[in-house]
């Protein structure tokens, strides 16, 4: 393992490129891949070889229009950070510059010359690769390969537009402005163009670097769980998150705060590549993560069908019960208790889930890629702090919490509808009232259709409105009753939910 890894990390790091973000990619999945490779591939997080600073120094200049000496005060030669697309030096300032945004230390980013066309020949091959692929009927019926090249290829280009991630920077931290567990670094918008960005120095503690992290009085161990939170609720409820969380892009920074909760922040670096999560997606997203934390079976399985994983034919019904047999044996377990379980239990439980996923028509979105990168990168990172992190204990509480608020919708949705079946029932004395006057006054025109239909609605309406009411007792009796009988309360708080479905969707069909 240790010599394939060897032999790809020279391959990537002469291809430079996106074959570098692939190696990046992998040496942070410490979750899932051995040792011998993550640690053989580590180095590509922020270690590719730098480009001599007079080559960079020439695209500097023609991007700023002015020699360096005329824009900065100085710029060390050395680089602070040499990533895949670009390479990052410390600066200081002018004055005039400095009273204005507040800032004196500064890194600036500079594109790696010619990287333009390195990312082009990357996204032909994949293309290619990505056409190659679709004419396979397995990889076919799953995903839509070139929509999915493309999308790839949108990111890169746009990772390599420093105004867009400037725009980015500024958009993140507008997310996490009243949140005191986040920082980032502010953009000199005057020194920035699109092979150019000029940023606050922000260079802290690298996320992965436990001495360092433990010197400062910082320990590891608490960091993990702040920091999946932190990506949870990029994903799951700003839906506009990070979607390169490798540990090259991820400080701590010790605060002297006393006051603070805790003596250190999560800051974040390089918004080249991000992604959004649109509402639909997102919905899905927060019913997938409650049910995976609730252990439901069959609520994950019907989120992974909203999400768009599944398509909506798939008969799903094996899937839900290999689902609750994960969970009651595996559910819950951290990766290092994982490790514990005997191999042939793994093998054979693998063998049966294998076929049913196989036998499934799953699918992978267009929009799912970056969201399953960030996903996969913040598991490894966690693990990396702490060997026996247990996603699962960020998890629920963050899934309790998105559970409390899809009740507060659910409370929101079920008041508009009593108020509308009130009105309703308001204004129906009156109408009837009026109907009898009509009556008794003479001949009554009727059309037999028309009163069909007016007296199917009569009674659609009152079966609504007897399971409302039905729906608010059991409710309020579950209430009321769970102080003292935690289980009594909840059953028929549970109950309730039947006569709540029927009263919104009972007679729904036109006649």
């Amino acid at each position: 393992m240790r010599h394939v890894a060897q032999r790809f990390r020279v391959l990537a790091v002469d291809l430079g490129g996106l074959m570098i973000k692939v190696g990046q990619f992998l040496s942070s999945r410490l979750d899932v891949l051995p040792p011998e490779i993550t640690a053989e591939l580590e180095g590509l997080q922020d270690e590719v070889p730098p480009v001599p600073f007079p080559a960079l120094r020439v695209l500097a200049e023609a991007e700023l229009g002015a020699a360096l000496e005329k824009v900065f005060v100085s710029v060390e030669e050395t680089p602070v950070a040499a990533a895949s697309l670009g390479q990052a030096h410390r600066a200081q300032l002018l004055p005039g510059d400095a009273a204005d945004t507040g800032l004196q230390s500064v890194v600036l980013k500079v594109q790696r010359p010619g990287i333009d066309a390195i990312v082009d020949v990357d996204l032909a091959a994949l293309r290619k690769v990505g056409g190659w692929l679709s004419r396979v009927r397995f990889v076919s019926k799953r995903v839509d390969m070139p929509a999915l090249v493309e999308e790839f290829a949108r990111t890169s280009l746009e990772e390599i537009d420093y105004l867009h991630e400037a725009a980015n920077a500024e958009r993140f931290a507008a997310d996490f402005a009243e949140d005191e567990r986040v920082t980032v670094p502010e953009v000199v918008w005057e020194r920035t163009t699109r092979r150019v960005l000029t940023l606050e120095d922000v260079t802290a503690i690298k996320i992965t670097d436990s001495k360092s992290l433990l010197a400062a009085g910082i320990d590891p161990v608490l960091v993990a769980p702040v920091f999946a939170s932190v990506m949870f609720e990029q994903l799951f409820t700003n839906g506009f998150f990070h979607a390169d969380p490798h540990p090259g892009n991820i400080f701590i920074t010790p605060v002297a705060d006393t006051s603070a909760e805790r003596n250190w922040k999560l800051t974040f670096i390089d918004f080249g590549m991000m992604g959004e999560v649109t509402p639909g997606t997102r919905s899905g997203l927060r019913k997938l993560l409650i049910s995976a934390a609730s252990r439901d079976g069959k609520g994950l399985v019907d989120a992974i069908s909203e999400v768009g994983v599944l398509v909506p034919s798939a008969d799903t019904a094996e899937l839900e019960r290999a689902m609750s047999q994960l969970f009651a044996r595996f559910g819950g377990m951290g990766f290092a208790e994982l490790r514990d379980v005997d191999q042939g239990e793994f093998r054979e439980f693998a063998v049966e889930f294998g076929d049913v996923v196989r036998s499934l028509p799953f699918q992978l979105p267009e929009n799912f890629l970056l969201i399953i990168r960030a996903m996969s990168l913040t598991s490894g990172v966690c693990s990396s702090l702490d060997p026996k992190f247990n996603l699962w204990d960020s998890i629920e509480p963050f899934a309790g919490q998105l559970l409390r608020d899809e009740r507060g919708n659910i409370v929101q949705d079920v008041a508009k509808q009593a108020l509308d079946v009130a009105s309703v029932a308001l204004r129906l004395p009156k109408r009837l009232d009026g109907l009898l006057s009509r009556i008794e006054g003479g001949p009554l025109p009727v059309s037999n259709a028309r009163l069909e239909r007016q007296a199917a609605r009569l009674n659609r309406l009152v079966q609504r409105l007897a399971s409302l009411v039905v729906f608010g007792a059991l409710l309020i009796a579950g209430a009321a009753v769970r102080g003292n009988d935690m289980v009594l309360g909840n059953v028929l708080m549970i109950v309730s939910g039947v006569p709540l479905l029927h009263g919104l969707w009972v007679g729904r069909r036109r006649l």
